[in-house]
């Protein structure tokens, strides 16, 4: 389930953020981004993010996190995503403490993200067909993972449509979410130390993850 998780963060976090692009290659404007629908943004963006990954498997996790920070925020919906994985505590929050778990959490998932290149092994993925009435504003985009000598694994997106385009707000793997899947430890810091022990901890794992990344 580890692995799973691990090829999951790569493709969400690659999904999520804006292409990488080698040096001298032009990006496409953010605007031209936004305008495309949630299929396309997912086709498009996975399939550059993960040939990146193919051409560059000896990329450092302090460098893949640097390049991550600076690209993921325009298609990740951090805000949304962080009071989903709170839960029905993210109410009794104030504004200060919001900001401070968002940020924890964003930063979460971009070390995750940047350790799991190491552990890339080249699957590759099958795009499911996808409709949608021209008036939704939430949607799902199906895929599936298909892995090297085991078995393919469902991952899809859910998706929202914001002033600022299409914006990821949750994973889900096999049909289990990644936000509710967080939910459950996330419960049991604010039960333990309130929203200030859940912001601590997440720090905490931050600054071990950092600490590890920064070993030769």
């Amino acid at each position: 389930m580890m692995r799973i998780f691990r090829f999951v963060v790569i493709a969400a976090a690659g999904l999520l953020a804006s292409p990488v692009f080698a040096a001298g290659e032009a990006a496409p404007a953010a605007s031209q981004t936004a305008q495309l629908p949630p299929d396309a943004l997912v086709r498009n963006v996975t399939e550059e993010v993960l040939n990146m990954l193919r051409q560059n498997k000896e990329r450092g996790a302090q460098k893949t996190t640097a390049l991550v920070e600076s690209t993921v925020l325009p298609h990740f919906n951090f805000e949304h995503m962080t009071a989903l994985a709170v839960g029905r505590e993210w109410r009794k929050a104030s504004a200060a403490q919001k900001e401070k778990l968002v940020r924890q959490f964003h930063d979460l998932l971009l070390r995750t993200y940047a350790n799991a290149v190491i552990s890339y092994r080249d699957q590759k993925v099958r795009y499911k067909p996808f409709k949608m009435k021209p008036d939704e504003t939430d949607v799902l985009v199906r895929t599936e993972i298909l892995q090297p000598g085991a078995r393919s694994v469902q991952l899809d997106y859910s998706l929202e449509k914001t002033d600022g385009g299409w914006k990821v707000y949750d994973v889900m793997v096999a049909g289990v979410s990644l936000v509710v899947n967080y939910r459950a430890s996330f419960s049991e810091e604010v039960r333990n130390g309130g929203i200030d022990g859940l912001i601590e901890s997440l720090a905490n794992k931050n600054a071990s993850l950092k600490k590890d990344q920064e070993k030769p």
